[in-house]
């Protein structure tokens, strides 16, 4: 397959042992139902392999609809999901799973989400730094109206949040935001090193485009931020991460255009 052929959002790309794995959002999925995830093998990020699913929400899965988002972090050997769902008990939030293999098959690891449980978030992410794990997601202008990029803290084995929630920044602090607006959308958070910076890629919508903003920070995770005068992607695509290719290259992802069933995952060489 090629990328023109995968309806997928939010993609995400592991390199493993010589092997890309690109997990995402199933693009008919995305607003309604939802039942897994798949991923999409590739050794060149050019000729890309079949769906294989490796997650299937089971009966004792509480996840209704919105399954959104995977991403997939090797830690300790082995290979943990964050994703977002919404039970029908609570609000959306992410919660972790967890596998041997890239592959899956992955099953639930935490009890409950590591998002606020009465908060409405989503698109967890995971951080570490001096030795403290933690997730990076969005509280969501749904509920907010002006959307925040919040840490979190973990537990060391990844089942449970440690602490309350810290705020980032807001979406409203975008110096590009479109002035007068009401809401603001914050998506996608994305957390990588550059020299002695700390970038974290995000998602909004401006000008009626969804975008993709960079924050940096000179600190850790818990800032101070400040948004950098551009854009890192302006032309109606988002939700983007960064990895470094097996030729090493550092690469961006993103779907694009942000609209159903149109969204398409695009792989574009960058540096930082």
């Amino acid at each position: 397959m090629k990328l023109s052929d995968i309806n997928i959002r939010d993609p995400f790309i592991l390199p493993y042992e010589g092997v890309y794995y690109m997990y995402g959002t199933r693009g008919a999925d995305c607003w309604q139902g939802g039942s897994g995830f798949d991923v999409y093998t590739s050794r060149d990020l050019v000729a890309w392999s079949d769906p294989i699913e490796v997650y299937r929400k089971t009966p004792a899965d509480p996840f209704d609809i919105n399954f959104w988002a995977p991403e997939v972090h090797l830690v300790d050997g082995a290979f943990y999901m964050f994703a977002s769902f919404k039970p029908a008990d609570r609000e959306r939030g992410t919660w972790i799973l967890r596998s041997d293999s890239p592959t899956g098959p992955f099953i639930r690891w935490s009890a409950s989400s590591v998002t606020p449980e009465d908060w409405s978030s989503l698109d967890g992410t995971y951080w570490e730094e001096d030795g403290k794990r933690y997730v990076v997601f969005c509280h969501e202008w749904t509920q907010i109206g002006d959307g925040h990029v919040c840490a979190r803290e973990l537990s060391r084995d990844l089942k449970t949040a440690v602490g309350d929630p810290v705020t980032l920044f807001k979406g409203s602090d975008l110096y590009l935001a479109d002035a007068g607006k009401r809401d603001y959308v914050t998506d996608g958070p994305f957390l990588v090193r550059a020299g002695a910076r700390l970038l974290l890629l995000w998602s909004s919508n401006s000008d009626g485009k969804y975008r993709e903003a960079v924050a940096e920070s000179d600190g850790g995770v818990l800032g101070p931020w400040r948004q950098q005068q551009r854009y890192l992607f302006a032309d109606d695509g988002g939700h983007g991460m960064v990895f470094t290719g097996f030729d090493g290259v550092t690469y961006f992802t993103m779907h694009t255009p942000n609209r159903t069933p149109d969204e398409r995952p695009k792989i574009i060489p960058i540096e930082l």
